[in-house]
């Protein structure tokens, strides 16, 4: 694995908060009506992220996931302001604006959606690891789900071919504690995620998802594991979102005690207390970050804001393949 240096702690403080000033400013504009439809925010998963990314190599893997799916691009390398303006159903969004806060796609960063089918995408991370597998690519796909979707049928008949095929792929579970409105306990007779793995003798094991560099670690071995041709690996990331499942979640499934315990374990409240602990930067020095990433944040939503929206012919030219569209009628 790469090293975990004081530069890695600082880069991960800088890219999480961002992560998370960019989420609350979409909460904000939403609630003016600038966002439309649903919209799902990672708050509080951002050490899954920061420490895949670590592991990663990011010139030849790839990522896929469900449909809280925002910031995960932009770890890819996709530009922020696009995804900003993709929210906003601007022309200039990674999808045109046509996508949405639910299908944010980059095959250029190897970023494989957003998928609004609960489960959809199990499958699918299984398909990019088989070609790569069939081509002789020395890539690994990282397919996430939530704890929710592992109660489909698409998981498990995704796991007996990616064990049967030895495909390269690492699939991570992200059980924030809850499907939606319901608890991990209220959904089977056992709350080890990863046990699921047992059944087809597939390497598994939980990990604590609130720190970053625990995350690195194990996604580093799993990762590897499939690059050497060994097979797929089954990650439970025990972590927590301290919003709701989406802005129309009225929360009535969990107590605001709960949540208040929860966010002591804050990631990036973590992060930055082994920056001081350590002494590897200021109290001038994290300020100077904040402001960079409030910046960037700002720069976003300009971006975004003055963005124009798709022509018309863009969604024809996104379903047609013929120029002239020969199945419209000219009553439409």
């Amino acid at each position: 694995m790469k090293k975990i240096t004081k530069k890695t702690y600082l880069d991960w403080y800088e890219n999480m908060l961002f992560w998370r000033k960019f989420e609350d400013k979409l909460a904000q504009v939403y609630i003016n009506q600038k966002v439309r439809g649903f919209l799902h925010l990672y708050n509080g998963q951002e050490a899954v992220l920061a420490g895949a990314l670590h592991a990663m190599d990011l010139k030849k893997d790839r990522m896929i996931t469900a449909y809280r799916n925002h910031v995960q691009p932009i770890g890819m390398g996709v530009d922020p302001k696009r995804v900003m303006a993709e929210l906003y159903g601007k022309g200039t969004g990674t999808s045109h604006g046509l996508g949405g806060s639910m299908h944010i796609f980059s095959k250029e960063h190897r970023f494989y959606g957003g998928h609004g089918i609960v489960g959809g995408q199990i499958p699918l991370g299984a398909g990019l690891a088989f070609a790569d597998k069939y081509f002789d690519r020395d890539s690994v796909t990282l397919t996430y789900m939530g704890d929710g979707a592992t109660r489909q049928g698409s998981l498990h008949e995704t796991f007996n071919l990616a064990m049967l095929w030895k495909l390269p792929v690492v699939f991570c579970v992200e059980n924030n504690g809850y499907a939606m409105g319901t608890s991990v306990a209220r959904t089977a007779n056992h709350t080890d995620i990863y046990k699921l793995g047992l059944g087809y003798e597939m390497p598994c094991k939980p990990v604590d998802a609130m720190k970053p560099e625990v995350v690195a670690k194990e996604m580093d071995e799993a990762i590897q594991r499939a690059r050497r041709g060994d097979g797929p690996t089954f990650l439970e990331l025990r972590t927590y979102r301290y919003r709701g499942h989406s802005m129309s979640d009225a929360q009535h499934y969990r107590t605001k005690e709960e949540v208040a315990k929860k966010q002591e374990e804050d990631p990036i409240t973590y992060v930055l207390h082994q920056i001081y602990k350590n002494k590897w930067a200021t109290e001038a020095d994290i300020k100077k970050i904040d402001k960079r990433v409030k910046d960037l944040v700002d720069e976003c939503e300009k971006f975004a804001e003055e963005s124009p929206y798709p022509e018309k012919n863009v969604m024809f030219d996104a379903v047609y393949e013929q120029e002239d569209y020969p199945f419209l009628s000219d009553k439409l």
